[in-house]
């Protein structure tokens, strides 16, 4: 047995100790530094080789690839090092502070994600390089809870080879093998503004946004009609009117009117032929409105991911956790990942009930049976 990292408490109070906050609010961003470094210091003590990769255009934030033993065909054990902001006039204990009570592990990220790397960290050091046929990776990636650059990096510079891998979000210990994607979009209209009392003074965005609003549902009821996937708690695909914003004053014609929305595409749905569909409605039922028209994704957006049911990941994860894979309508990294050839699942000890809320926290019983199903899963595909 090798051993020369703390005890696993200790590595979720160390990394919940360090905060690293993604958003897309500049305000609230942090970098995920620390948490890298920290990770990459028990890494070298277990015999890794590790790398930290700084992410291109986006300064302070970094991934971290360590691997132990040599090969191409190593299964990897994923997480993001990023939290979501918080609100601590609604926490009860300090996020920043591992609190053990009634049972559970409180703090920010205990569920959602850094805890996984800390049982992750104690599989590890039960093996040295000698013992694997395979590698074990340990992937630390930067803004999964934002951007999703960390992993749209690693795509891009192919710096990750892998046969399988294992992302321990929260799926309360059941394996995960397709999600829906995550589309969000603003869709801005300018008109003229002018005196209420003559309409002909302007062109109305807010009366324009409101026949927007009737083709989207429309639209939407298109593609629940058209797509299903029995799989999924909700078999369709959702749209969401999130918010929306325009004019200024009961007496004058709104003259400028944004809404944003969110769509979660079932697998099989193409984000960039979504978008273009998106594109055509609005403009055709504007047609002749005189309105203008801006639209622009409020980020990238994630594809929904499916892995193969007979995939030898799969099945062995099922095989060991002893549920079926099922699917999530959240999304995660999994499709990057599969996007540079590795076969890809999501399972996690936290409830997805628990992440971005106050008080997060991990139920200590899941943490001995995590343990042991990634034991099982390295046992499988790396030892020799």
């Amino acid at each position: 047995m090798i051993s020369k990292i703390p005890s696993m408490l200790t590595l979720m109070g160390d990394l919940i100790a360090l905060p690293s906050v993604s958003c897309v609010n500049p305000a609230l961003d942090q970098s995920n530094q620390a948490v890298i470094e920290k990770l990459a210091t028990w890494c070298n003590d277990l015999g890794f080789h590790t790398e930290i990769l700084p992410i291109p255009n986006s300064p302070n934030k970094f991934n971290l690839v360590a691997t132990l033993g040599t090969g191409d065909s190593g299964l990897v054990l994923a997480g993001h090092t990023d939290t979501v902001p918080y609100d601590i006039a609604q926490w009860q204990t300090d996020p920043f502070h591992l609190t053990e009570k009634d049972n559970r592990l409180y703090g920010l990220g205990t569920a959602d994600m850094k805890a996984f790397f800390a049982i992750a960290l104690t599989v590890a050091s039960q093996w040295s390089a000698k013992n694997l046929r395979n590698p074990l990776i340990i992937l630390a990636t930067a803004d999964e809870e934002s951007t999703m650059s960390g992993a749209r990096a690693l795509v891009k510079t192919g710096g990750l080879k892998a046969r399988q891998a294992v992302i321990g979000e929260p799926t309360g210990l059941r394996p995960v093998r397709m999600h829906k994607g995550v589309l969000m979009e603003a869709i801005r209209l300018r008109g003229q503004s002018g005196h209420s009392s003559d309409p002909s003074l302007g062109r109305s965005a807010l009366e324009g946004m409101y026949r927007v609003i009737g083709e989207l549902l429309k639209w939407r009821e298109e593609l629940q009609a058209t797509y299903r996937h029995p799989f999924f708690h909700i078999p369709v695909p959702t749209l969401n009117f999130g918010c929306i914003h325009g004019g200024d004053n009961p007496n004058r014609i709104c003259g400028d009117c944004e809404l944003q929305i969110d769509l979660r595409p079932l697998p099989g749905m193409a984000l960039e032929e979504l978008r273009m569909w998106l594109r055509q409605r609005v403009q055709q039922v504007l047609q002749g409105s005189g309105l203008e028209v801006e639209m622009r994704p409020l980020f990238d957006g994630v594809p929904p991911m499916e892995t193969p049911a007979d995939t030898e990941i799969v099945q062995v994860a099922e095989r060991v956790t002893g549920y079926p894979a099922g699917a999530v309508a959240f999304g995660t990294e999994a499709p990057y990942l599969q996007a540079l050839g590795i076969e890809t699942i999501i399972l996690g000890p936290g409830d997805v009930d628990q992440a971005h809320q106050p008080n997060e926290f991990l139920g200590l019983e899941r943490v001995r049976p995590m343990e042991e199903v990634l034991m099982r899963l390295v046992g499988h595909f790396c030892l020799v």
